[in-house]
């Protein structure tokens, strides 16, 4: 069975490069565009990995990331954060599985989700 990423991103074309980039490996792809709405459809879609970026609309991602961590239910679910900017360190003292510096080659996407799921 194909595993399911949320991809939370309020950039439009980069959401319709990482869908089809993700569809091509073999992935579901659920986006969201909108900080609020993401644990709300994580709970709804059941995810196997979320993929966010750091900076999202009306939300901080880092935030969206903390309050993951703290659902009961969501708390296991893997979360690979992204950004331009190298915040890895604060991405994964909030909980974050994975960091991807932007711009990230499609493979290591790919293989970030696979690892991180597995």
């Amino acid at each position: 069975m194909p595993k399911k990423v949320l991809i939370v991103d309020d950039d439009r074309t980069m959401n319709s490069l990482l869908k089809t980039l993700l569809e091509l490996d073999g992935f579901v792809v659920v986006m969201v565009t909108h900080g609020e709405k993401v644990l709300p459809l994580a709970l709804a879609e059941r995810p196997d990995a979320v993929l966010m970026d750091v900076h999202i609309a009306e939300a901080d991602g880092m935030e969206v990331l903390r309050q993951i961590r703290r659902h009961p239910d969501l708390q296991r679910l893997p979360v690979v954060m992204s950004s331009g900017m190298d915040v890895e360190r604060e991405c994964r003292a909030s909980g974050a599985d994975a960091f991807i510096l932007k711009p990230y080659p499609p493979d290591e996407l790919s293989s970030t989700l696979k690892r991180v799921i597995a």
